[in-house]
This record gives structure tokens, C-alpha cells and sequence, in this order.
């Protein structure tokens, strides 16, 4: 199905993007697959801050995303891989999004900004660490042309997870 996918922009993240976070993701599902419960502040703060450190050091980070009306709707963008297992040195792409924005395309327009800015940036390729069961996230990386190049076991919650591999 080829649909219009919608307005989106994208920004580094802002100080009070943190507090914008922390409100947005507020939903069981949108956490589901990152613990299963709502962070704390203070996890965003140090977030926010990290990855306008990223955009200045790397000229990518995860961004803010943006709706029509410039509503803080989430995240997209790329980061080093932050986990001592895994793809460790590689770029990894990811998106979070507020759970009323969901089925809308917000992320796959967001995502291939994304994968835009890394070309521009010099990213040679680019890895999505996916929860097995996340379906969705699963069928955006599919939408990227993304493949999937190995399965893992996460050491800490030992769940099932795909590392997803786009060269670019």
C-alpha cells in the first residue's frame, strides 16, 4: 500500500523536549517494549542532553519529532549503539512515538529523513535493535528496505530480539 505519508520535522532536542517526552510517552504501549512502564524525568533530561552532545560531536542524534502543527509527537534519528553487547561501534537507528500518533506514518516519514541526514553525514550503514514481538517497529524497518541480519537474546531481560541492517 503506498500512501501519502504525513508533514513531519524534525529538531535536536530541546531541554523543555524532555518534559515533552516524558508526557508523550506516558502510555503502557508506547512502553511495552522499553520496560513496560513510564521512565522518569530525570532519564529524558539525561536523554535530551546526550543527544544534543551526538548532534554536535556526530551531526545526528535522535531528534525531536514534529507534527503539522509542531506538536511534539516523539523521536527518530540515530545514535551509537549505547550497549557494551550487540553491534557495539555501529549506528543505530529507532524512533519512539506518542501512542495517539500511531497509524498515521509519523515514524516512516520520520525515518527516512533520518536515513537521509546519516547519507548526508557520512554513515556508511545502519543497524534497528527490535524487540521480536514489536510488529510495528518490525514492519517500519521493512518500509526502510532494512534486513534482517541476526537474532538475539538481550543479556539483561532476556528477551528475544532482531538486529535489522541497512547499508546506505
Amino acid at each position: 500500500m503506498n500512501r501519502t505519508l504525513p508533514v513531519v520535522r524534525l529538531r535536536v532536542p530541546t531541554d523543555e523536549d524532555a518534559v515533552a517526552w516524558h508526557r508523550v510517552f506516558d502510555h503502557p504501549d508506547v512502553m511495552e517494549f522499553q520496560g513496560g512502564r513510564s521512565a522518569e524525568l530525570s532519564v529524558y533530561e539525561e536523554l535530551t542532553a546526550r543527544q544534543r552532545k551526538h548532534d554536535a560531536e556526530l551531526g545526528f542524534c535522535l531528534w525531536t519529532m514534529l507534527d503539522e502543527d509542531d506538536r511534539v509527537i516523539g523521536f527518530t534519528g540515530a545514535q551509537p549503539w549505547p550497549q557494551q553487547w550487540g553491534p557495539a561501534g555501529e549506528i543505530e537507528i529507532g524512533w519512539r512515538l506518542g501512542r495517539e500518533h500511531w497509524g498515521r506514518g509519523y515514524v516512516t516519514a520520520a525515518a527516512r529523513m533520518t536515513l537521509e541526514r546519516l547519507r548526508e553525514a557520512g554513515v556508511e550503514s545502519v543497524v534497528a535493535m527490535v524487540h521480536a514481538r514489536n510488529t510495528r517497529s518490525i514492519a517500519v524497518t521493512q518500509r526502510l528496505g532494512m534486513r534482517l541480519a541476526e537474532t538475539f537474546t538481550a543479556p539483561e531481560s532476556k528477551q528475544q530480539g532482531h538486529c535489522y541492517r541497512l547499508e546506505l
